[in-house]
């Protein structure tokens, strides 16, 4: 079955997707056959791909809002669901992340960002997205954006490597939790990859750039194409026995 067929006539829902993975991915879910509910705080720029996928003659809503906000999440499921009846696949996605500073340098307001983003966003999600695909004999199957840093130091902020490291393990408790009801939920160890943020990141600190790299097998970073890929393979049929997974989308970096 070709990438266009792989999830014809399913709804996905992505978070962060106004950039980089977020935005790769809604394109990918869309042209695998896929209603996307695009979900992130920039609403101009989510219309905007929203328009494009219609335009191309896909299916795509868009719901501005923010993860951290529960009130918001709630709201992108509910539209979810009167607009096309279902739930099959999330691809929790948004994220936020520093450099360069040591953790006692850390100010509370990043630290509290940076977890609120990376985990409390994915646990609002998850609260909300699940009932939804509990209530359908289908099932779904779900995909968070964890990171190498959830493995170990890689460079990114103390703040951001704990952040990661509680994705990992809420995608394993919620894939235990949901074994037996249908639902599958896995994880992304993604590697470096050439995103807004990511840029963001680099700005802080000019040799960051080459020390992530680095850290790949590959010498390189990822495209967002190459992780939304990834993802759009999990929430597929072909995945159909994987869940409570780590799926390194790294070019080798954790294999070092």
């Amino acid at each position: 079955m070709s990438d266009q067929h792989l999830l014809s006539g399913r709804v996905a829902m992505i978070t962060g997707a106004s950039s980089g993975i977020g935005e790769a991915a809604a394109l990918a879910f869309a042209d695998a056959g896929a209603a996307v509910v695009l979900l992130a705080r920039r609403g101009d720029r989510l219309r905007a791909l929203a328009d494009r996928i219609t335009g191309a003659g896909g299916r795509a809503l868009a719901v501005e809002g923010d993860v951290t906000d529960p009130a918001s999440v709630r709201k992108a499921v509910e539209r979810t669901v009167e607009t096309y009846g279902r739930l099959d696949c999330a691809f929790n996605n948004a994220g936020y992340a520093t450099a360069g500073t040591r953790l006692h340098e850390i100010e509370d307001d990043v630290f509290d960002r940076t977890m609120d983003v990376n985990v409390r966003g994915v646990w609002n999600c998850l609260r909300h997205q699940i009932p939804v695909m509990l209530a359908q004999e289908s099932g779904g199957a779900i995909v968070n954006t964890a990171s190498v840093a959830a493995t170990r130091a890689t460079g990114a902020s103390a703040a951001y490597v704990t952040a990661k490291h509680a994705v990992l393990g809420m995608t394993r408790a919620a894939a235990a939790d949901y074994g037996t009801a249908g639902i599958r939920v896995n994880a992304l160890v993604v590697g470096a990859t050439r995103t807004e943020m990511m840029d963001e990141v680099i700005a802080q600190d000019a040799g960051l750039e080459e020390r992530f790299a680095s850290h790949a097998l590959q010498k390189r970073m990822a495209s967002p194409a190459e992780v939304a890929a990834a993802a759009l393979w999990l929430c597929s049929d072909g995945a159909s026995f994987v869940t409570g997974a780590a799926m390194p989308v790294d070019g080798g970096a954790t294999a070092a």
